[in-house]
């Protein structure tokens, strides 16, 4: 089964540390409910650079990707509707799919 990476984009940050915990609770669900078709449960990105053949910058893009989870899925379509079950999108956010290529 091919791994796909759900990549995370803008969203809203938590306006209070209750807000906080609520999301964590159901992101901790959501993950729980993948059972083994989660690999890589989430890695956050709060510090990104943009790089060029002449030049460095800080990117602060409030819509850049702010992180990546990886799931096991017979194909994108499936890799979709898993992406569609996680709570980001509740935050405003918007998710990317895309199929990861093992290079041999």
């Amino acid at each position: 089964m091919p791994n796909f990476m759900i990549a995370y984009y803008g969203g809203n940050q938590p306006s209070s540390e209750e807000e906080r915990m609520a999301q964590m609770e159901k992101w901790q669900a959501w993950v729980k409910g993948l059972g083994d078709k989660i690999v890589n449960p989430g890695t956050p990105l709060p510090i990104s650079k943009l790089i060029t053949s002449n030049n460095v910058q800080d990117d602060n893009d409030p819509n850049s990707m702010k992180g990546f989870a990886v799931v096991k899925a017979e194909n994108i379509d499936a890799a979709v509707k898993i992406a569609q079950s996680d709570p980001f999108l509740g935050n405003g956010g918007t998710i990317r799919v895309s199929e990861m290529m093992e290079m041999k």
